[in-house]
């Protein structure tokens, strides 16, 4: 049973992942038609092709490997200008290239297109076809953010307040926290105290506390001092008494170093931070930001997946994963007894949302091949002519992105080397969240 549920997770997330896919690709295809441009191929995978029709003058269809997809808008690439011609008639590996993609690019227009053509578009235009489908995968994010926060709550937003959620009975080592009391334990200070399920810490040694922080630095720097604790209970303020006891704990809950600390006994009550649209918005503003940072330090940690492969370090727990390493979190999510179907069902929007959001800020990088390249090259095109009207200048007319193929293959190819990388890792040192 433990194998079913592991394959469900799997495939539950791979076909949201290629709906994500093809709902990108929608994104670019529908504006493209409605501002009259070509559209001849509209594919989910690469590869051989599995499945294929063709409805009109567009062939849709499924190619054998999921790990991506694509539109094809006739005239992405414009043919050469008069001097281009001479410069791309020499022998250069790059010039050759470019000249090369010109004429495979030109087998595609047929008579009739002229007015039909990607790079003919109006700038606006261009920025509207190249935006459309990376804005459908945050769209994609928002919508299962928006459900998951107003309901169940943000897992990426646990709020601790100094309520009093559990009494611990005895003090056991840090070592065995979670074990049955013994005779020989002592009794906790927040049980000698009477600290009671539901009281809200108001003071602690008289410093009125007004965060679960701060009295816990509070509690930490008593040691073995004597505590007079405030208390709001049943609408009424209670002062009770104790002393803290010295125990080794962690010094943070990202951090297993342990150190003698002053410790009371008792559980704070922690809850998920909940909200409406504004709140999702900015949480996907905090996502923005980490996102921005964690892609500069993409390849960075894909060089350390790569480590990891051969063997030269452990695997990063919270580094990047392929969708492979996705597919495999979603099937151990899945399949652990413990979990509550709600708690599955949660990590499994909560990951699919992730990868959503991760696309759609991966694609407006502002570098070919990817959507953000082709955005970039239409807010020049705009800029550039507004400059020449401001100077009373010929419109300097569109902007030659085949220029840029010679960076484009170079981030084409750093991007399949990166995405191997990552596929290896996740097939030879795969990431567990349970051990």
């Amino acid at each position: 049973m433990t194998a079913l549920y592991y394959t469900l997770g799997v495939v539950i997330f791979i076909v949201a992942i290629l709906a994500s896919i093809g709902l990108h690709e929608l994104g670019h295809m529908i504006p493209a038609k409605k501002f009259g441009g070509k559209v001849t191929q509209y594919f989910i995978g690469f590869g051989p092709t599995v499945w294929s029709k063709r409805v009109g003058e567009t062939e849709y269809g499924v190619k054998g490997v999921p790990l991506g997809g694509y539109v094809k808008i006739v005239g992405m690439l414009p043919p050469q200008k008069g001097t281009d011609r001479l410069r791309e008639s020499s022998t250069g590996l790059f010039t050759q290239l470019i000249s090369d993609a010109r004429a495979a690019e030109a087998e595609h227009v047929q008579p009739g297109d002229e007015d039909r053509l990607f790079y003919k578009m109006s700038w606006w235009k261009k920025v509207v076809v190249m935006a459309g489908g990376p804005t459908v995968n945050l769209l994609i994010a928002f919508g299962i953010f928006l459900v998951v926060f107003a309901t169940y709550g943000n897992p990426g937003d646990v709020r601790i307040s100094p309520v009093v959620d559990h009494v611990e009975a005895c003090v056991v080592p840090a070592d065995e926290d979670g074990r049955v009391c013994t005779p020989s334990d002592p009794v906790s200070p927040a049980k000698l105290a009477g600290l009671q399920v539901g009281d809200r810490i108001t003071a602690f040694n008289g410093t009125e506390i007004t965060g679960w922080k701060q009295l816990q630095s509070l509690i930490r720097a008593n040691d073995n001092g004597a505590a007079k604790i405030t208390v709001l209970r049943d609408g009424a303020e209670q002062v009770l008494t104790t002393n803290t006891t010295v125990a080794l704990r962690p010094t943070s809950e990202t951090d297993d170093t342990k150190i003698q600390v002053g410790f009371l006994g008792f559980t704070p009550h922690a809850a998920l931070g909940t909200g409406g649209p504004l709140y999702t918005v900015e949480q996907m503003g905090t996502m923005t930001k980490q996102t921005v940072v964690a892609l500069g330090s993409l390849p960075v940690k894909v060089f350390g997946v790569a480590k990891a492969i051969v063997g030269a370090e452990p695997r990063d727990p919270q580094g990047p994963v392929s969708i492979v390493g996705g597919g495999r979190l979603a099937g151990e999510t899945v399949s652990q007894a413990a979990f509550p179907l709600t708690d599955k069902a949660v990590f499994l929007l909560m990951l699919i949302a992730g990868f959503n959001f991760f696309i759609g800020m991966f694609n407006f990088i502002p570098l070919l091949p990817l959507d953000g390249g082709h955005i970039a090259g239409a807010l020049w095109e705009a800029a550039r002519r507004a400059f020449a009207r401001l100077r009373g200048r010929p419109d300097p007319g569109y902007v030659d992105v085949a220029k840029l193929l010679p960076i484009a293959y170079v981030v084409a190819s750093a991007l399949l080397v990166m995405g191997v990388v990552l596929i290896v890792g996740d097939l030879v040192v795969p990431v567990h969240l349970y051990s």
